[in-house]
């Protein structure tokens, strides 16, 4: 090639490139952000809708069905899930990956405002979000005082804590837990309000007459002016107990008279707990665009200051950080990558057995790595698991070209020439194949970069920097390395003895192949032999292997959602946590044990348990929640599951088995054949703590109004609901003002008073003449049960069946069995879909095996354009199931799965796999050219060629080893795909230096394959 030429000649020139690479690579590796996994901003939209007093059946038909079957028909709606609860509607629009956000969240706002004159005229403006991926906080801070009450404590953490929170880089907001909202509390007594003659009415139109802010104006002199302030507002308890109702024969009736009042929490319906102690909590939420780990190391350098603001009585303490993890991983792959590199340099010292030598292919690595951080940067990467464990795999790669290039131009120096010679010589003979197996191997991945939906957004990124730091490779393969090899190399005429011993060992191993593969060729069925039966061993570990979305993560804390029975109170709930506080303690892996309950009701909870760093425990976070699993399921009175969180991006709620039952049936019905499919699961060992989302068993207290008596005595039906509503709820009447702030005045009934469905009958309301009317005289009270919340599916009423897995039952099992299950317990008119994780893993199962036929066409094509023949691709991608069967049977032996990293690591062995038939075919042609015999030439192509293959195979599997051994934070996911590169290329490349030279003796033609250059050449010669 002209360039590698030039490069050998200009040696300059080659340097300058090359430090060019390095450069731009420097600059780029500087401003790239640092994730755990690659962006994923999902087109994810929710709309929520509120309609006071509605129960879930009316939300269902007046508010939730209206919205769906508008916002159904916006292009690119791949998931429309709702969920009607008593009150409020919500519904959640997942767009394909294709959409862009913004333009999705416009479409949603656009189809709600068409049918906003439907919905009922009491519902509030349904309120439109757009789901950022990231809005998970980092890490949770904990705040514990024995002194200061709850009240005073969210007082200051919103004027101190907060605002210093929100000032770190990169923080967009701080959610604070267990937080008790200052309000003026006013307790109304139903009883000494009728025994005055009022209503809760008077109480709240008093208030609003007597407590307003309103500008008076100024006085104006001819020399001063003066504005004037009218206090007409009420700020203290003094103040608003002093407040007029009524005045009865002379005597004025306050609000003290009928009422308790007090600054007090607005509500109590959340709590939160550490290392069983109460306490608060603020949950940091970093920008999408933030680094985690420099949002996390912001707070971390704000805490002393925050502590010095704080009064001496309050600690606050770290509860969860999610960084740790990210951190931990990143770290260790930086380590795996100079473990890495150190073996690669080992094998190439050992085979070239001079420091002068070595140097050359590892100056590939640097060039290399550092080169693809300016591509990562391009495409608007960041540096992550993912790159990483790309650039960790790419160290074995990138020198294999370099290896190649350099142990031709070596030989020809040993034959006599000079160095300078020999380079250009060995760079003509060898560019070729180099840029072959450069083109290969990014062809490989050039399928995976635009895999569908999720899993390949995420691993776009994985392709893309192998995919570049090879090209980088191949680029200094043959500029930089022809040059420093034309300079550094040097015949050695008095050889030391390691360097003859090492010698006399490759040469006796070269004869000894050749020698071997002649008599191989004599007998080539026995390789067709060999190649068939890895081919059927292949497909065997294949079909037999588990599969799943992702493998397990030691990521170093267990979540553990906790479920009361449905309509249990914040104290019960709370009482249970102080069951499973007494024996998460027991462990001493745990140094954290972080639990809040009110997140989605006071009858649901979760809790996080954070374990000492890795190397000070012996105990997985998976063994530690089995081992939990059987105490926590004996409390009798919750429903507790510790689980290890999932990888890829997953929610800690999610659950590896997400089956959505869809059908038009009543939700009775639904129900009924639910719970079939429930008990059958139940008896299935491998499926842990099944459950349903359809509970129909919500205890609820139904009014019934007497319309024609309430008219009779003339009290409106509006009246009545109010009453109830402010009594029973509460209601925000009006507001106060504290220094700066603004706060709720809160009317209702005490606690005390609103305990038994009577005292429902016990509220007055005014009728006709003044009458005072109790409630019992208008309203009928039953107890009943109701759903908990309706749920549809894609606009379908649904039933979703989720469940955890055991060790060892793999999802793909786990999928099998609830499709035969559904098939033969469900009746007609129902169907299934998958939702979350099973989603995931089934989408990225289809996409992937398509990735892989890909793959394998792209490579041919490309092989096929560089060879200019149809029949060489096909012999050299024979050795892919050679490869095949020892990654998979290494992954049997290892207790692997098939999973994302699994998969992809199969797919990179197909281009490193197809680099040793390249060389071997390639010079064989170039043998053929040069008048050798058939036979001939493909024996002494394999033997010249057996070097570099042992040399690039011995880089490879070294390079990948660290990977396969690594342990700490994410190895499990490490292991999983160093495993496959080793096992595939140790076998693999055993495998095809015998099979390929077979099966090329069988397919190749009498005419050479190559570019025409004479009319003759033309004649005959088939593609």
């Amino acid at each position: 090639m002209k360039l590698s030429e030039t490069s050998v000649r200009r040696p300059v020139l080659a340097s300058v490139m090359s430090l060019l690479v390095l450069l731009v690579g420097l600059v780029s590796f500087q401003q790239l952000s640092v994730r755990e996994y690659p962006r994923i901003d999902e087109p994810l939209v929710n709309v929520s809708t509120r309609l006071q007093g509605a129960s879930s059946e009316v939300i269902e038909s007046q508010v939730t069905k209206p919205l769906e079957d508008s916002i159904a028909g916006i292009d690119g709606v791949d998931i429309l899930t709702s969920i009607s609860r008593t009150e409020q509607s919500q519904i959640t629009v997942r767009f394909k990956l294709s959409k862009d956000p913004d333009t999705a969240a416009a479409e949603v706002r656009d189809r709600v405002s068409r049918v906003r004159g439907r919905l009922p005229d009491a519902a509030d403006e349904p309120v439109i979000a757009k789901v950022e991926a990231d809005a998970t906080p980092v890490l949770w801070l904990a705040y514990v005082s024995e002194t200061i009450d709850p009240l005073e404590l969210t007082d200051i953490i919103n004027r101190v804590v907060k605002p210093r929170l929100q000032t770190v880089p990169g923080v967009a907001d701080v959610q604070i837990g267990g937080a008790r909202q200052r309000a003026m509390r006013i307790w109304v007594d139903p009883d000494k309000l009728a025994a005055y003659r009022l209503t809760v009415q008077d109480v709240e139109d008093a208030l609003r007459r007597q407590n307003l802010e309103v500008p008076a104006g100024r006085i104006e002199s001819q020399q001063r002016e003066f504005s004037v302030t009218a206090r007409t507002d009420l700020n203290t308890v003094a103040q608003f107990e002093q407040v007029a109702l009524r005045t009865i024969n002379g005597y004025t009736v306050r609000l003290r008279d009928v009422a308790r009042v007090a600054e007090a929490a607005a509500n109590e319906r959340s709590r939160v707990r550490l290392n069983g102690v109460p306490s608060m909590s603020t949950g940091i939420i970093r920008n999408a665009t933030a680094n985690p780990l420099d949002v996390a190391d912001g707070v971390r350098k704000v805490l002393p200051q925050i502590q010095r603001d704080l009064p001496p009585s309050v600690t606050v303490v770290q509860a969860t950080d999610l960084s740790v993890f990210i951190d931990r991983s990143i770290k260790a792959v930086y380590t795996t990558v100079a473990e890495a590199v150190v073996l690669v340099a080992l094998v190439v010292f050992v085979f070239l057995r001079t420091m002068r030598a070595s140097v050359i292919p590892l100056v590939t690595i640097p060039v290399s790595l550092v080169g693809a951080f300016a591509l990562i940067a391009a495409f608007g990467f960041t540096i992550n698991t993912l790159t990483l464990l790309a650039l960790v795999l790419a160290i074995g790669l990138v020198v294999d070209d370099a290896i190649v290039v350099l142990e031709n131009i070596y030989r020809h120096i040993e034959d006599g020439l000079t160095p300078f010679q020999a380079a250009l010589k060995g760079i003509r003979e060898i560019s070729f194949a180099v840029v072959a197996m450069t083109l290969t191997l990014a062809a490989v991945f050039a399928p995976l970069a635009f895999t569908p939906g999720r899993t390949g957004r995420l691993f776009s990124e994985f392709a893309l920097t192998l995919a570049g730091a090879v090209l980088v490779s191949g680029f200094v393969a043959l500029t930089l390395t022809p040059m420093m090899c034309s300079k550094l190399l040097r015949h050695n005429p008095k050889p030391g003895a390691f360097d003859r011993g090492m010698e006399r060992l490759l040469d006796g191993l070269g004869g000894a192949y050749e020698r071997v593969l002649r008599l191989s060729l004599r007998a080539r069925w026995i390789a067709l032999g060999i190649m068939v039966a890895a081919a059927g061993g292949s497909w065997w570990l294949f079909s037999t292997a588990k599969s799943e979305l992702a493998p397990y993560e030691d990521r170093g804390v267990i979540a553990m959602p906790v479920r009361a029975p449905d309509g249990a109170t914040l104290e019960y709930t709370a009482r249970y946590l102080d069951a499973i506080e007494d024996i998460t303690s027991q462990y001493a892996e745990f140094d954290r044990r972080f639990t809040f309950v009110g997140g989605g009701g006071v009858s649901s909870a979760f809790g996080v348990l954070r374990t000492v760093d890795w190397a000070e425990r012996d105990r997985t976070t998976r063994e530690l929640a089995q081992q939990l699993l059987p105490k926590l399921l004996a409390l009798p009175g919750v429903s507790v599951f510790p689980s290890t969180p999932p990888s890829l991006g997953q929610s800690f709620r999610s659950v590896p088995v997400n089956v959505v039952l869809v059908a038009n049936d009543s939700y009775e019905n639904m129900a009924a054949n639910a719970q079939r499919m429930l008990a059958e699961m139940r008896t299935n060992p491998g499926l842990v703590q099944p459950d349903i989302d359809l509970q129909l068993n919500k205890p609820e207290i139904f009014m019934d109004v007497d319309r024609a008596r309430a008219a009779d005595l003339g009290v409106s039906v509006d009246a009545v609901a109010r009453t109830v509503e402010t009594m029973l709820g509460g209601r925000v009447v009006t507001r106060y003002k504290r220094d700066a702030d603004q706060f709720d005045v809160l009317v209702q009934t005490d606690a005390r008073e609103r305990t038994r469905p009577e005292d429902i009958e016990r509220l007055f309301v005014r009728g006709r003449g003044d009458v005072m009317v109790p409630l019992s005289q208008l309203v009928k009270v039953r107890e009943a049960v109701s759903p908990r919340e309706l749920n549809h599916f894609n606009q379908r009423r649904s039933v979703t069946i989720t469940a955890n897995l055991t060790p060892t039952y793999a999802l793909s099992d786990a999928l099998a069995y609830m499709d035969e299950l559904a098939a033969r317990v469900l009746p007609p008119g129902y169907a299934t879909e998958l939702n979350g994780v099973s989603r995931e893993y089934r989408d990225s199962s289809g996409s992937l095996g398509l990735v892989f036929v890909l793959a394998l066409l792209f490579i041919y094509l490309v092989l096929a354009a560089q060879f200019e023949s149809f029949i060489d691709p096909f012999t050299i991608l024979l050795a892919v199931p050679l490869s095949m069967v020892g990654a998979l049977g290494a992954m049997h032996l290892t207790e692997g799965t098939l999973n994302v990293y699994s998969q992809i690591g199969l797919i990179t062995l197909i281009g490193l796999i197809a680099k040793h038939g390249i060389l071997i075919v390639e010079f064989s042609n170039q043998l053929r050219q040069q008048g050798l015999a058939l036979t001939d030439a493909v024996v002494k192509a394999s033997g010249m060629r057996l070097r570099p293959i042992l040399m690039t195979t011995g880089a490879m599997v070294l390079g990948a080893l660290p990977l396969a051994l690594s342990t700490g934070a994410g190895a499990e996911s490490r292991q999983q795909i160093g495993w496959v590169i080793v096992g595939g290329m140790s076998v693999g490349t055993l495998l095809t230096i015998f099979v390929v030279p077979a099966v090329y003796t069988l397919l190749a033609r009498k005419g050479i394959p190559g570019e025409i250059t004479t009319p003759e050449e033309g004649v005959g010669q088939a593609a």
